[in-house]
C-alpha cells in the first residue's frame, strides 16, 4: 500500500487507525516517522513519503515520534493473507528465528540462500532481515527499559542485543533518547498522570503490539519485582509480571474467541479464571504463563517469564493465538457481499479465528478430538498432560503443566491411550513426523506442503487438515465444508449443504473462509460461542 502516495495521504490526514502497521509516514522536514493515526497535525504532502516497515523507516534514517510509538503499531494483517516466502519469512522473524539462530537459520527454514533473502526483503520491506529483527528487539528494549526496574545491562541481552554498546547505540538512532533518557521519561509521565502516555492514551490505536498497561492503582507500577526469577521448567514464574495492552483493529468480537480457547481448554495447562484466559507457555529459554482479559479498546496481557529474553516471542504467540493483527474490516466487507451471510455479519461483526500458541500442540489436540465431543477431547488431552507434560508452579491460579512436546510424546506406550486402535496409530505417527522433522508446522511453514505432508499420514482426512490450517497454521482461507456444525448452519441459512455445494458457493468468500466458519459455527448455542460466566 506505501507506494499508493494518493491513497496513503488521506489515511494520514484522517488519521485512520485501520491503516496503523500497513504503511508507516516519514516526514522528510522533521527526520520523524509515524504511524497513519498519529494525534499530531498532519504534515504538507510534498513533504512525506511512505515506507512498509519501521525498519524501513529506521535504515533510512528517521526516528520513531514520540507521541505516536509507531515502533509498536499492529502488526500488519498483510502477513496473515499470504503464503509466499517473503510473509513466512516475515513471521518467522516475528518469531524470533533470526535472533536465535541468525539469517542462515531463517533461509535454512525457508530453503532460500542468504543473499535471496536480503533481496526479497529489501524489495518489499525496505529492510533485510537483520533490520527486521533490530527493529524488533528495540521495540521490546523500550518495553523492558519503561516498565520494568531492570539494569540496563539485563535488558539489553534480555532484548536479544549481542552487546550493551549495540544496545545503547540502537536506543539511540531509533528514539532519539538514551536508554536512561528513555525510562526517566516514561517516569515522569507516570507520576504527573498516573501511568505510561500510552496507558492514558486509553484506545487500541494508540499502543501497540507489546505496550505497558496503566498501574492498578497510584503509585502501583506495571511490573512488580522488575527481574523475572529464572526457576528453571519446574519452578515458579513469580516474581516478575509485566502488564501489556496489546491492540487491535477494530472491530473485535471476543465471544467465539475467548469462548472457543475457554471451551475446549485443556485442564492443567489452560483456564478461564477471573474473567482471564490463562494459560501456560513453553518458550526458547523456559517457559511463562500469560493471562488475556477482553477489554472494549484492547486485551490486557499480563505475563510472567521464567526468562525476560522470551518477552518477545510471548507477545508475538499471544496476538498470534488471538488473531489480532487481522483487517476485520476487509474481512466483513467481503463476506457481507454474500446476502445471506452478511446478516450474521452484521449481527456480530469483527469475529477472528481462535489460534493456537503452539502449532504441534494443536496437531495433538486435533487428532485426540476426532468423532468424539469437546469434552471428551478435553479429557483425552488433560490425561496426556498429566502423564507427559514438565509439571510447573502457577502461584495465581491453578494452571500445572506444560503440554508435552513431540520429542516427549514420542515414545510413548500405545497400549496406555485409551483411543481406539487406529487413532493411537494416528496419534503416533503425527507424533514422530514431528519429532524426526519430517512434518514442519510453523510459521515459517508452507501451507500447501503441510496440508500434503498431513493427508499423507495415516487417520488424516480432509476435517482435521483444514482444522490444522485454519487453527495452527493460520490460513486465513481454510474451509471445513464436511463439518456437521457448518453444515447444519448452512442448511438453516438457506446456504447449500453438501460439502461440494457448500465448497463452490463459498468461492465467493474467498481468501477469508476461516473466518465464514466463526460466523456459521456463532449460528449454534455451543458453549464455545459464549464467553464463559464471570469468576468460573
Amino acid at each position: 500500500m506505501h507506494t499508493d502516495t494518493e491513497r496513503c495521504v488521506r489515511a494520514v490526514r484522517s488519521k485512520d487507525a485501520r491503516f496503523d502497521g500497513m504503511f508507516f509516514t516519514a516526514v522528510l522536514t522533521t527526520g520523524i516517522y509515524c504511524r497513519p493515526s498519529c494525534p499530531v497535525v498532519p504534515p504538507k504532502a510534498e513533504n512525506m513519503v511512505f515506507h512498509p516497515s519501521a525498519a524501513s523507516c529506521q535504515r533510512a534514517g528517521f526516528r520513531a515520534c514520540k507521541r505516536c510509538r509507531p515502533d509498536t503499531s499492529p502488526g500488519s494483517p498483510e502477513w496473515n493473507v499470504r503464503a509466499d516466502a517473503v510473509a513466512r519469512a516475515m513471521r518467522l522473524i516475528q518469531d524470533g528465528v533470526v535472533d536465535r539462530e541468525g539469517v542462515p537459520g531463517l533461509a535454512a527454514r525457508l530453503g532460500w540462500s542468504t543473499r535471496q533473502i536480503e533481496r526479497q526483503l529489501l524489495a518489499e520491506l525496505g529492510a533485510g532481515p537483520l533490520a527486521l529483527a533490530r527493529a524488533q528487539r528495540a521495540q521490546t528494549a523500550r518495553l523492558l527499559i519503561e516498565t520494568t526496574t531492570m539494569p540496563m545491562a539485563e535488558i539489553a541481552f534480555a532484548a536479544g542485543f549481542s552487546s550493551v554498546r549495540a544496545f545503547n547505540d540502537t536506543v539511540r538512532e531509533v528514539f532519539a533518547l538514551a536508554p536512561g533518557e528513555l525510562r526517566a521519561r516514561a517516569a515522569r509521565h507516570s507520576a504527573t498522570t498516573g501511568g505510561s502516555p500510552e496507558a492514558r492514551a486509553g484506545t487500541g490505536a494508540q499502543t501497540g503490539p507489546g505496550v505497558p498497561a496503566a498501574p492498578a492503582g497510584p503509585g502501583v507500577p506495571a511490573v512488580t519485582g522488575g527481574r523475572v526469577a529464572a526457576a528453571g521448567p519446574a519452578g515458579p514464574v513469580t516474581p516478575g509480571v509485566i502488564s501489556l495492552r496489546l491492540p487491535f483493529r477494530a472491530p473485535l468480537n471476543p465471544s467465539n474467541l475467548f469462548g472457543h480457547l475457554a471451551a475446549t481448554g485443556v485442564p492443567g495447562v489452560e483456564e478461564w479464571r477471573d474473567g482471564a484466559y490463562r494459560r501456560t507457555l513453553t518458550l526458547p529459554h523456559g517457559y511463562g504463563i500469560v493471562a488475556l482479559t477482553p477489554r472494549p479498546d484492547h486485551i490486557a496481557c499480563r505475563l510472567s517469564l521464567t526468562d525476560p529474553r522470551d518477552l518477545t516471542l510471548a507477545i508475538s504467540r499471544c496476538r498470534w493465538m488471538l488473531d489480532l493483527d487481522a483487517d476485520p474490516v476487509a474481512v466483513d466487507e467481503q463476506l457481507r457481499t454474500d446476502p445471506l451471510l452478511a446478516p450474521l455479519v452484521d449481527r456480530a461483526p469483527g469475529r477472528r479465528v481462535p489460534r493456537t500458541v503452539d502449532a504441534a500442540e494443536f496437531a495433538v489436540r486435533a487428532v485426540l478430538g476426532q468423532q468424539v465431543s469437546t469434552a471428551a477431547a478435553r479429557t483425552h488431552a488433560a490425561r496426556l498432560v498429566a502423564a507427559h507434560g514438565v509439571p510447573i508452579e502457577d502461584p495465581e491460579g491453578g494452571l500445572t503443566h506444560l503440554f508435552p512436546t513431540p520429542e516427549a510424546l514420542a515414545g510413548l506406550d500405545p497400549e496406555a491411550l485409551a483411543l481406539p486402535r487406529s487413532r493411537r496409530t494416528t496419534l503416533l505417527t503425527l507424533v514422530e513426523a514431528l519429532a524426526g522433522g519430517t512434518l514442519s508446522l510453523g510459521p515459517g511453514s508452507d501451507w500447501a506442503e503441510a496440508r500434503a505432508r498431513l493427508l499423507a499420514l495415516p487417520g488424516f482426512g480432509p476435517w482435521t487438515t483444514e482444522v490444522i490450517a485454519m487453527r495452527a497454521l493460520g490460513d486465513p482461507d481454510a474451509f471445513l465444508p464436511g463439518d456437521l456444525g457448518i453444515r447444519r448452519a448452512a442448511q438453516g441459512l438457506g446456504l447449500p449443504s453438501t460439502p461440494a455445494a457448500l465448497t463452490a458457493r463459498a468461492a465467493h468468500w474467498r481468501p477469508w473462509r476461516a473466518y465464514a466458519v466463526q460466523y456459521l459455527w456463532a449460528t449454534e448455542s455451543h458453549p464455545i460461542n459464549h464467553l464463559p460466566t464471570e469468576g468460573k
